[in-house]
């Protein structure tokens, strides 16, 4: 496996400006060459240094994707503790799914080629933890969300619930940020449909 750990930490504002020059760059050529043509010298160019002058920055593509997606699961992360402080326990259902789907897309049409992003973090073998932190991640809080919007149920089920919530919102969001205004609006509608009536149902089940 190749490192993916950055040559070193940009401190000076100049090295973080060019850091986050290479991340940019890559993310619109992810989306226009693709994963399997990306390579350093493409980026270098894009960026108009040399490779070796990339090479400071990030040892390979590999390191500079995985940058990228530890930055979308920052993000993420915000966004879950931002969920946490809402006043679940008061919020209707349906405000609760229409705030947690429009909050969580909104992650994912910030991120430059996150189809992509995405693909590699599954496919790529340097990646593959960043996808695992990614499902851990979501399917833990909310896990602990469901159980405050009135879902009694044993913390293993609520996982089990929690990770078919990830499995559908995720595909969606993926196939959301590339469709039109019109089209996006009408799946997001049977997207919160959907998690409206998988939520009742645990909802209004009798605890075993």
């Amino acid at each position: 496996m190749q490192p993916v750990s950055p040559r070193s930490e940009p401190v000076q504002s100049r090295s973080i400006k060019r850091a986050k020059q290479i991340l940019d760059v890559t993310s619109e050529l992810l989306e226009t060459v693709g994963l399997n043509d990306l390579n350093t010298a493409i980026i270098a160019k894009e960026v108009g240094i040399s490779v070796g002058s990339l090479y400071h920055y990030f040892p390979n593509k590999h390191a500079i994707l995985y940058a990228m997606g530890k930055s979308w699961l920052d993000s993420i992360e915000e966004v879950l503790a931002e969920i946490q402080e809402w006043p679940l326990e008061a919020m209707t259902l349906t405000d609760f799914i229409d705030q947690v789907v429009d909050i969580n897309l909104r992650t994912y049409r910030q991120q430059r080629a996150v189809l992509g992003l995405v693909q590699a973090m599954f496919s790529v073998q340097e990646l593959r933890e960043l996808d695992e932190q990614h499902d851990d991640m979501v399917i833990s809080q909310m896990a602990k969300v469901f159980k405050r919007i009135g879902l009694k149920k044993h913390i293993r089920e609520r996982e089990r619930i929690a990770r078919l919530y990830l499995e559908v919102t995720h595909s969606t969001y993926l196939v959301v940020v590339n469709q039109n205004e019109r089209r996006a609006s009408s799946t997001l509608l049977d997207l919160k449909l959907m998690l409206t009536s998988l939520m009742e149902r645990h909802i209004n089940e009798p605890t075993s």
